[in-house]
């Protein structure tokens, strides 16, 4: 399978909104559980920048 934009956009978004809704189902108070997914929306994003970015230097160098 060959992930373009789109697919990696509609499977963050996917893995994202299972990740935060389950947070959300926690019984902690409502400022813990948006602490906790800014931080996950933020590391998320990091990361898939920084995987892209490695797949676009695997691709180019070997």
């Amino acid at each position: 399978m060959e992930f373009d934009n789109t697919k990696t956009v509609i499977a963050f978004g996917v893995l994202l909104t299972l990740i935060i809704g389950g947070t959300m189902m926690s019984p902690t108070s409502k400022s813990t559980v948006m602490m906790v997914s800014v931080g996950l929306v933020v590391f998320g994003v990091f990361t898939l920048f920084l995987e892209v970015k490695h797949g676009e230097y695997r691709a180019n160098h070997t």
